[in-house]
């Protein structure tokens, strides 16, 4: 079980760590428009911008 929870705390971390950079991007643009939207309201929108992202640049085979 321990192993699970240490899995887990890296996974939240790095998943945190990978979606700020689009996730505050987002906050700014909206905040530019006039909507005060927290790091949580912007979060789903950063996890699909982050993986839009990185299918984008990677590698086609």
């Amino acid at each position: 079980m321990g192993d699970f929870i240490k899995s887990v705390l890296v996974f939240a971390v790095a998943f945190a760590t990978f979606t700020f950079p689009s996730t505050w991007l987002l906050m700014l643009f909206f905040g530019n428009m006039g909507m005060g939207l927290s790091y949580v309201a912007t979060l789903p929108l950063g996890i699909l911008v982050s993986v839009l992202l990185a299918g984008a640049s990677s590698r086609g085979w």
